[in-house]
């Protein structure tokens, strides 16, 4: 295997141009947060979420919040978008964001969420808003929190088609039968599943929805998309003032993908976790992850393990009040690091 480069090349924005990457830019991005931020500070932990979650939670526009319970809020995005924010302070019913969209011709329910309730309340909600049960959910990618709630997306008369990668249907499918969750593996036998080259358009009838396949948070991910309105359905490839988990990262593609999500236009991201982001807030989820690979370049060229590395890992005060759900997320992130360089320069 050939060696990583020293950071990532140049990528061409699908929506027209290319975006710059590599040393400068990470400079650049690392110098302008600690000269905004003032000094350094470590991530607080946050094991019980109190008080300090919900203003981490907190929508930016509350005006376009069209429903809200213990588990989550609904905000209108858009004509027709809607992003759910789950917020698992009292009730983890639906754990993960998703969202649901809605065309002249069919509703697309973005992800399944993390439990078979969750999976039902969010259906329900497409039916409220739009007048119809979901046609199609698409799974971003394998993970509980969003797959766990297919069984409660088909109803006596009404279903809804599955589509997700042949890698997330087969990875849900381990997972539901190492817990023998028979409900979760017969949701799983009529799947439509994604390429893995190439984008899927889904018609809805005068609006289209791109479903674009990507990497980096897990072996698969795709993302949901609009041009008009400008709407990413991000997955966990992004997170928003939550610290990512690297449970199964390939860091460099994680880097790539979501540098690809960069528009040249104003765009509503729906992160996997936290409140909606801008481009900026997107930026600043760049930043970090720009900061996690230069302090694991650092360990790996000292010859430091992750459990070291993350005991001298600090970010910039513009991060510093980005949460964690773990306080061995830090270390899992260096050592998915760690891991990559090794296996690229061995």
């Amino acid at each position: 295997m050939s060696p990583l480069p020293d950071a990532p090349p140049s990528r061409p924005d699908p929506h027209g141009g290319s975006r710059p990457s590599g040393p400068g830019v990470r400079t650049d991005r690392r110098t302008f947060l600690r000269r905004s931020g003032g000094c350094l500070a470590q991530l607080a932990l946050l094991d019980a979420m109190g008080w300090v979650g919900r203003d981490l939670f907190a929508a930016d526009h509350p005006r376009r919040v069209v429903q809200e319970v213990p588990w989550g809020r609904l905000e209108r995005v858009a004509e027709g978008v809607w992003a759910m924010v789950s917020t698992p302070l009292e009730d983890r019913r639906t754990l993960c964001n998703g969202g649901i969209i809605q065309g002249p011709a069919g509703v697309v329910m973005v992800e399944a969420f993390g439990s078979t309730e969750g999976g039902t309340w969010m259906a329900e909600q497409a039916r409220r808003l739009t007048g119809r049960w979901p046609d199609q959910v698409v799974v971003t990618h394998y993970h509980g929190d969003h797959s766990s709630g297919l069984p409660g997306l088909q109803e006596a008369e009404e279903s809804a088609a599955v589509r997700m990668t042949e890698h997330t249907r087969r990875r849900t499918r381990e997972t539901a039968e190492a817990g023998e969750n028979t409900a979760l593996a017969e949701a799983l036998q009529g799947v439509t599943l994604l390429p893995d080259a190439r984008h899927t358009v889904l018609d809805l009838g005068g609006r289209s929805v791109r479903v674009v396949p990507r990497e980096g948070h897990t072996g698969s991910d795709v993302t949901v998309e609009l041009d008009d309105p400008s709407v990413v359905f991000c997955g966990d490839l992004v997170w928003h003032r939550f610290f990512p988990n690297y449970m199964d990262a390939r860091p460099s593609e994680l880097t790539r993908s979501v540098a690809s999500l960069v528009r040249e236009r104003a765009t509503a991201y729906v992160p996997g976790h936290g409140p909606l982001a801008d481009p900026a807030q997107l930026e600043l989820y760049r930043a970090l992850l720009d900061e996690v690979e230069a302090h694991a370049r650092e360990a790996h060229a000292a010859g430091r393990s992750a459990a070291e590395a993350a005991e001298t890992f600090r970010l910039p005060a513009p991060l510093s009040e980005w949460f964690r759900f773990s306080d061995t997320y830090p270390e899992r992130a260096l050592g998915a690091w760690l891991q990559e360089l090794d296996s690229a320069n061995p």
